[in-house]
């Protein structure tokens, strides 16, 4: 089952905790300093709380959670045959996973991640700060694809 994902920068962890809590009446399935993961069946929705990274409220980035690999590689495939810019696809460790990833921007700048999570991370990875002082995961593009480096080091 594929499910969108929303990752938001929040100033108060556990104020937007009791809040997404009691919204979508869902527990967080992972909570880690200044961290938050709700996996939300109904709306079918990965939320990300990321506490301190930009403005409260800001998106921090928009992501789509599929269930394999395969499925991220013919994501990248698609998006590249359609002439997306993206970072390929990459074995990573970003925010407190392991992932199997590929990320592209939108013309608005809104970064989005096409991932398959395959297992965690005990420590926050792979952090891109911009020059708004905002933070998100941001890869740098693989070798060979035509992302620009800026559009990488861009938060969402």
């Amino acid at each position: 089952m594929a499910r969108l994902q929303l990752a938001l920068n929040v100033d108060d962890l556990d104020a937007a905790i009791d809040f997404y809590t009691r919204m979508f009446a869902t527990e967080p399935a992972v909570l880690k300093p200044g961290y938050a993961n709700f996996a939300i069946e109904n709306p079918p929705l990965k939320l990300v709380l990321n506490e301190k990274q930009g403005r409260d409220g800001s998106i921090n980035h928009l992501g789509v959670e599929v269930d394999s690999k395969e499925e991220v590689s013919e994501a990248e495939a698609r998006l590249v045959a359609e002439g997306l810019d993206t970072t390929g696809v990459a074995e990573t460790l970003c925010c407190y996973a392991e992932k199997t990833e590929t990320w592209l921007s939108a013309p608005d700048g809104n970064r989005w991640e096409w991932y398959v999570r395959t297992g965690d991370a005990d420590n926050y990875h792979n952090v891109v700060v911009s020059q708004d002082g905002a933070a998100c995961c941001a890869p740098e593009p693989a070798a060979g694809t035509s992302a620009p480096a800026e559009a990488s080091r861009s938060c969402c």
